[in-house]
């Protein structure tokens, strides 16, 4: 059976992995890019670079078929290349009061600098700085802004403002607004579910999803299955599985930050192992687990029976060995009478002996233990003549 794989994607904050678009490089690597820093720009997609369109404000520009140019004009700059499109605006300005900010990917934790400069790097003072309508430094000299540890909370727009002095003219100024936007690199991806409670019988359907804990979009998702890539995307979805779907599934998240494409980051997670039982394998082993089963349930009926039959022979035996109980022996202090009549056998019959003086005999019998009774205890009459 055909393996089927059917990949889900998130449309609009993910994309495959390894999907290349248009980027238009700066040079100096600071954003907005200002006309008097001679800005280089360099157009980066597939295909030729012979096949490089230029744009400028919209319009066609004549510069063909370069991948680079030096800009000498300010405008809104863009890059065509035929295998991934056009390239996103880059702004070169030429005002009198400039807020830039690197052109990099602003990673949470790094150091970041914020510079206000005038235009040609005339003198400019009393420089505030601003995220949004909140003023977050103001000093007479310093023109930059420190921005460390980089926090997710300190994405906004920022601006400054200051005093600047020309040939021409002098006074406040203020920059137009940039934005800083703080990125995270994916970290902790995981596959749910994260165990299969029980092999998978051969043809029932299989869904796992790859997430991570924290990441900036957007965010790709590899499957591998044996450390074999296999699919793309964040659902991967095994339908009529079979036995070559067992082994060890494992996804792999990324997130490319930075315009030049250069800070990549990776999350691996933990590997899921999928075992797929045969429909034959698998009702012997049901089979064999109900077999296992009653089996268990005699044994351990007869494990009782036999008990109790071993009890109650027990205990028969033991009250027919058991010794005949004894008459208690005489307590002390108590009186034993005996009397003894005497018959004298003839050759005729048997005839009892009148009636003579009978004649007393005391005899002393021991008291317990040996010891001698007191004289008025003894009572014992011999009858004799």
């Amino acid at each position: 059976m055909a393996r089927k794989v059917v990949l889900l994607l998130w449309a609009q904050t993910l994309g495959l992995a390894g999907a290349q678009t248009t980027q238009l490089l700066v040079e100096p690597p600071w954003t907005p890019p200002v006309l008097w820093d001679w800005v280089t720009l360099t157009c980066q997609g597939s295909g030729t670079t012979g096949a490089t369109t230029w744009y400028k404000d919209g319009q066609r520009w004549w510069l063909q078929g370069l991948d680079r140019v030096v800009v000498t004009e300010s405008g809104t700059y863009q890059c065509d290349r035929p295998g991934t499109g056009l390239s996103p605006p880059v702004s070169i300005l030429n005002a009198i009061l400039v807020l830039q900010v690197p052109a990099r990917a602003l990673l949470e934790g790094d150091t970041v600098t914020l510079r206000c400069r005038s235009w040609q790097d005339k003198p400019v003072t009393w420089v505030s700085f601003y995220r949004e309508e909140k003023q977050l430094q103001r000093s007479h000299e310093r023109t930059e802004l420190s921005l460390s540890p980089l926090r997710l909370q300190d994405s906004g727009r920022y601006r400054c403002r200051g005093w600047v002095e020309t040939k021409v003219s002098q006074g406040w100024r203020e920059s137009e607004s940039v934005p800083v936007t703080v990125r995270v690199p994916v970290a902790n991806a995981t596959i749910s579910p994260g165990a299969l409670a029980h092999p998978v019988r051969a043809g029932d359907p299989v869904t796992l999803r790859c997430s991570v804990q924290v990441g900036s979009a957007p965010v790709t998702f590899t499957w591998l299955h044996n450390g074999h890539e296999v699919a793309r995307g964040p659902l991967l979805e095994l339908r009529d599985v079979h036995v070559g779907h067992s082994g060890t599934y494992q996804c792999v998240a990324t997130n490319q930050l930075g315009q030049d494409g250069h800070r990549v980051f990776r999350a691996f997670s933990p590997e899921l192992a999928l075992t797929v039982t045969p429909w034959g394998h698998w009702d012997t082993a049901v089979a064999a687990g109900v077999a296992g089963s009653l089996l268990f349930l005699v044994l351990l009926v007869g494990v009782i029976v036999g008990c109790h039959w071993w009890h109650r022979l027990a205990s028969r035996k033991h009250q027919e060995r058991a010794p005949p109980e004894h008459p208690a022996p005489p307590e002390e202090a108590e009186v034993l009478y005996t009397e003894v009549t005497m018959t004298k056998r003839t050759q005729g019959p048997t005839r009892t002996a009148p009636p003579q003086d009978t004649q007393v005999t005391y005899a002393e019998l021991p008291g317990p233990h040996g010891r001698p009774r007191a004289p008025s205890d003894i009572h014992g009459n011999v009858l004799g003549h």
